[in-house]
């Protein structure tokens, strides 16, 4: 869902605990299974980029330059998120509930009056839903998957 302008909101239940989900949000292997690769670490301050496809149309490189502004173990991960045409920042949110994890993400920043912009926030607001979470998703339940080797 998206309520404010120039934010996007997406989140989804997830059967596991917060435990689980923050360590496939925070080491940097288990994140580029799902989401792209990194050089991540869950350090406040910490400077790392994501190589996501260029997009040379727009201005883009492929490279997604962060820095880790805000960490509460198991509850909050908040980093800037700049590439192209954005200064932006992604947060996620887990919320114990039950047995699990109430996970949100909001991308926030986008200015609305900017066309290339625009154009970023109509992409990766569908990104964040249909891939994004789906991806983190299928990679938590494989984890939970008895292994028969």
């Amino acid at each position: 869902m998206m309520t404010d302008v120039g934010v996007i909101r997406a989140g989804q239940f997830l059967p596991q605990p917060p435990v689980r989900v923050w360590h496939a949000l925070t080491d940097a292997e288990l994140l580029a299974r799902w989401f792209m690769p990194n050089d991540f670490k869950p350090v406040l301050g910490h400077r790392f980029t994501f190589q996501a496809k260029p997009r040379p149309e727009q201005n883009f490189d492929g490279v997604v330059h962060c820095e880790v502004l805000e960490l509460t173990p198991e509850r909050l991960l908040r980093f800037a998120w700049r590439g192209g045409h954005l200064d932006t920042t992604v947060t996620w949110t887990l919320t114990p509930e039950g047995r699990g994890t109430r996970l949100v993400v909001e991308h926030a920043g986008f200015d609305p009056d900017d066309p290339d912009q625009r154009l970023a926030f109509k992409i990766m607001g569908g990104g964040w839903r249909s891939h994004v979470l789906r991806g983190l998703a299928d990679l938590l339940a494989a984890q939970d998957e008895p292994s028969d080797r």
